[in-house]
């Protein structure tokens, strides 16, 4: 069980977090939302408790790379039917997380393949897409990057069909940064060979 203190920093990383979304949604242009983002994220990085680069002070100064914003990675995509699969990954300190396979999405020319689009059993639910792409391992996490976590409030937008991906947002798991952290890593469905040059990089 965490401590007292621990609860209430983490509880108020993810109320932050949910925060930087609801700023993103609420922005007249995508690139103004995801610069609106990415300072969130420096701050958090940079100066919250529960940041996963509190182990890296020179890290923790500097911040964190991303690639410039294309709009052209920005996407509403239909989720279509995807056959029933489940898996439990170690969460690490949380216990196992069970993933659920709700659907998949498929991605336009010229980056071509599918996302496995998962609901979390745990945290009450919530969509999560991890991506493992082309830049994995050079220029990028080896093990990939996050494009939604719902739990935590990373929702671009939606209606009862389609989903909004914005490979914009691509962020790696706080694993990259630490090893007490325990992340679901992207499965083989949620692997690309295309490079997707955008969002967080090494």
């Amino acid at each position: 069980m965490p401590s007292i203190s621990s609860a209430l920093t983490l509880a108020d990383w993810r109320a932050r977090v949910a925060s930087l979304y609801e700023a993103v949604r609420a922005a007249a242009d995508p690139a103004e939302g995801h610069r609106a983002w990415r300072e969130g994220r420096a701050d958090l990085f940079a100066h919250h408790p529960q940041s996963p680069t509190a182990g890296d002070p020179e890290l923790r100064e500097r911040g964190v790379d991303y690639w410039p914003y294309d709009p052209t990675l920005r996407f509403t995509l239909e989720i279509e039917p995807a056959d029933a699969d489940e898996r439990d990954v170690d969460g690490g300190d949380d216990g196992s997380v069970t993933l659920h396979r709700v659907g998949l999405v498929r991605l336009p020319e010229p980056l071509g393949g599918t996302l496995d689009v998962w609901w979390l059993h745990q945290y009450g639910g919530g969509l999560f897409v991890p991506m493992r792409d082309g830049t994995a391992g050079d220029g990028s996490y080896g093990a990939g990057r996050y494009l939604l976590d719902t739990a935590k409030g990373a929702w671009l937008g939606g209606d009862e069909q389609n989903l909004v991906l914005d490979l914009n947002f691509a962020y790696h798991p706080s694993c990259r940064y630490d090893d007490r952290w325990r992340c679901p890593l992207a499965p083989a469905g949620n692997t690309i060979a295309a490079r997707v040059e955008a969002g967080e990089r090494m």
